[in-house]
């Protein structure tokens, strides 16, 4: 009876499981029609996607500065890339090379996003383990920062670093108008995100890890240090590309702060100074070939790091 019941049993479990496969088998399998369907929506994103870039290659190598295509023909006749030589070798009419171009940007963008990395991981590692008086109040005004526009703070920032002025015989400095004060306008915009992004995700990291560390000895800046900081790398990472990103592409603040001294545009300013009055005597092809070069640079920081920024790219927004 025993022999009878094992086997009635086993051939019970071997149903279920063989059902089991088969459930999801099915379910793992589309039909056809529904497959179609998919690879077109995906091949139309694709092409919606792609279709803005690979338009501004063809002008970028198209000698007609035409503002449109007139075919769909990926290389245009008589291509050539005399369009990127001309905007290497004079970006504009004012006298400065692009490289000076790139250099301000460069500062700008490496100064203001090291900065606000460093202060914001900080600061959001306070927020995140220690409890004091004002903490919940100085969340919300970081989080009302946050949320303000840009264009909000820019009139402040400007009459506030107005006020730092040294003349000193023939030697004016002014540090609204110059790289320092953009950047340290860049980074006051910049500080809250780093802040309540990193402090989201910080507090992902479980206490248990702290708490044997300091049994074993380490102070608080050791633990932060050797233990939480290496921890945090992908959102330290995505933070600091996205305040680069920022950095980089800032236009309205550095046409307002320095866009009078030519000596200190950045590669925002110039590529917009390209555009003649109306549109009607843009140079378009180089136009399209200094905006390529202009996206380049920040397509390289994304491909070399991306290890860490697609880890890191949805942390800070759920607390698990």
């Amino acid at each position: 009876m025993a022999a009878i019941a094992d086997s009635r049993r086993f051939n019970f479990l071997r149903r279920s499981s063989a059902k089991t496969k088969t459930a999801g088998d099915d379910e793992r399998k589309l039909p056809i029609g529904r497959q179609i369907l998919l690879q077109l929506l995906c091949l139309f994103i694709a092409v919606t996607v792609l279709f803005p870039i690979v338009w501004i290659l063809s002008m970028s190598i198209d000698p007609r500065n035409i503002a449109r295509p007139d075919a769909l023909n990926l290389i245009p006749p008589g291509a050539s890339l005399d369009a990127y030589v001309k905007v290497i070798n004079r970006p504009t009419s004012n006298d400065i090379s692009f490289l000076g171009l790139a250099k301000n940007s460069l500062l700008i963008a490496i100064s203001s996003s090291a900065i606000a990395v460093a202060l914001g991981v900080t600061a959001a590692y306070a927020f995140s383990r220690l409890r004091f008086r004002g903490r919940g109040a100085l969340m919300i005004a970081v989080l009302g920062v946050l949320m303000l526009p840009g264009v909000a703070t820019l009139v402040p920032l400007f009459v506030f670093l107005n006020q730092f002025k040294i003349e000193f015989g023939d030697l004016s400095f002014n540090l609204r108008a110059s790289l320092i004060g953009v950047t340290l306008a860049v980074i006051s915009g910049q500080l809250p995100f780093a802040i309540w992004n990193l402090k989201g995700y910080l507090d992902t990291i479980p206490k248990d890890l702290e708490e044997a560390a300091t049994v074993d000895g380490a102070s608080k800046n050791q633990v932060f240090l050797k233990i939480i900081l290496p921890l945090a790398i992908p959102a330290v990472a995505v933070t600091g590309f996205l305040g680069f990103l920022g950095g980089w592409t800032e236009y309205l603040t550095t046409y307002y702060f320095i866009g009078a001294n030519p000596q200190n545009w950045t590669l925002a300013i110039a590529l917009n100074s390209m555009v003649g009055e109306f549109a009607r005597t843009t140079s378009w092809s180089e136009f399209a070939a200094f905006a390529i070069l202009f996206a380049l640079p920040v397509s390289l920081v994304f491909f070399f790091f991306q290890r860490y920024l697609v880890g890191g790219l949805a942390v800070g927004g759920v607390k698990g």
